[in-house]
């Protein structure tokens, strides 16, 4: 059984290059998840306190940690498509930053051993 032959350095620097130029594809960025909640107000004989409750919503909310804390923002439609745009981008760039990452760490003997032969 014979061992597939391990990427040539020229090869994994192709590679890296092509994953580098596709960040420059990525458009704006933004961590976090969306999701449709209903809501319960504080109004007393709201419809949303009766018997059975009926909530209000559903509406759209970002949530994300922002500077350690849980923040959470109620979205128009419009402004959710634009968020779940940016959050696929955000889950896209991290995707390619690994395998770049893999990709450097195959690359990591081949270029100390080339560095030592100088």
């Amino acid at each position: 059984m014979t061992r597939p032959a391990a990427p040539s350095a020229a090869d994994l620097e192709r590679d890296y290059r092509g994953l580098a130029a596709q960040l420059a594809s990525i458009g704006y960025i933004r961590a976090g998840s969306l999701a449709l909640r209903d809501n319960v107000c504080g109004k007393a004989g709201c419809r949303c306190k009766a018997d059975p409750p009926r909530p209000h919503g559903p509406y759209w909310q970002w949530t994300a940690k922002v500077a350690g804390k849980t923040v959470n923002r109620r979205l128009t439609p419009a402004q959710a498509d634009l968020y779940r745009q940016w959050i696929d981008n955000d889950r896209r760039l991290r995707a390619i930053v690994q395998q770049m990452r893999d990709i450097a760490a195959q690359a990591t003997e081949p270029l100390l051993e080339q560095a030592a032969e100088v």
